[in-house]
């Protein structure tokens, strides 16, 4: 993730609370008015797994 990214973003979506606190660390004041969603799905699946895909589709689209 870049600065690029952050000031991009409307949204930011992060599978677990661990991820949201390096964001933070990283890019702090970036973050002011960025609307943060934590899925609570733990970081637990290899790149591109299948179930991981499906769990987050599912996730994201309640919210968007």
């Amino acid at each position: 993730m870049t600065e690029g990214h952050i000031g991009w973003a409307d949204i930011i979506f992060v599978m677990e609370k661990k991820h949201l606190r390096r964001i933070r660390d990283k890019f702090g004041d970036l973050l002011y008015e960025k609307k943060i969603i934590i899925l609570d799905t733990a970081d637990d699946y290899q790149f591109m797994d299948e179930e991981l895909i499906e769990i987050l589709q599912n996730r994201v689209s309640e919210v968007i």
